[in-house]
């Protein structure tokens, strides 16, 4: 995600022990460079991003994984991140919305009233 849209700013701070998890929209997918194969390493996110409020959200795109996490997938970087050790360089977490994503939710809320 964050290789394609550059108004997307990640967490990047220091990793922790929480692992990252992924919704049913963004299974499967690398946080780091968005692909689909071959899974090699499980993400770990920063204390901050893995407790409260965004725990059990995803942290690619923030939509929420229901209750104790049920609707969603641990998240895994790909083989060539890993090789080039990009899974390292910190916590992958999305913490800002994209334009594209705040421009829908203004649209809905014209749209309501």
């Amino acid at each position: 995600m964050s290789r394609h849209q550059y108004d997307l700013i990640q967490c990047m701070k220091r990793p922790g022990t929480h692992i990252g998890m992924l919704c049913s929209s963004c299974d499967g997918r690398c946080p780091i460079c968005d692909s689909f194969v071959k899974p090699a390493a499980r993400v770990r996110i920063c204390d901050e991003c893995g407790l409260g409020h965004m725990g059990n959200k995803c942290i690619v795109c923030g939509n929420g994984l229901g209750v104790n996490s049920q609707y969603g997938s641990v998240a895994y970087y790909c083989l060539e991140c890993v090789q080039m050790e990009k899974d390292r360089e910190g916590c992958p977490r999305i913490t800002n919305v994209g334009s594209s994503k705040s421009d829908m939710i203004a649209k809905r809320r014209r749209q309501n009233n």
